[in-house]
């Protein structure tokens, strides 16, 4: 692997996840991220109670992130081999962590709407 470039990710993702399965994930991504942009755009505010909630769930989505990782991976945390899958590991809690907090404050929104008008 010479070049880094997105048909190499996308391979690369299709490997480990499965095709179906990182496509699948790809499109939920998207629905909760046009979803959370739905609800931005309906309440116009942001809902500080869901979003402290929101932000007191991000340590489940970087455990399920990095778990789900490990798992579909077959690894275990005794194979981390250096500075860089550490670094990996990291990275892939903070998107679990941040997209988690995304789908707990969408959720909430969604199905708990304000009911205070502005």
């Amino acid at each position: 692997m010479k070049d880094l470039t997105v048909n190499t990710m996308l391979a690369v993702f299709e490997e480990i996840f499965g095709r179906g399965l990182f496509w699948a994930m790809v499109i939920v991504a998207a629905v909760i991220t046009l979803a959370y942009l739905y609800v931005l755009i309906r309440d116009r505010n942001v809902s500080w109670g869901k979003f402290l909630l929101a932000q007191l769930s991000m340590p489940i989505g970087a455990i399920a992130a990095v778990w789900f990782v490990l798992f579909m991976t077959h690894s275990k945390l005794g194979n981390i081999g250096g500075p860089v899958d550490v670094i990996v590991l990291l990275g892939i809690a903070v998107a679990g962590a941040v997209g988690f907090a995304v789908l707990v404050y969408t959720a909430q929104s969604l199905f708990r709407p304000n009911t205070e008008e502005s």
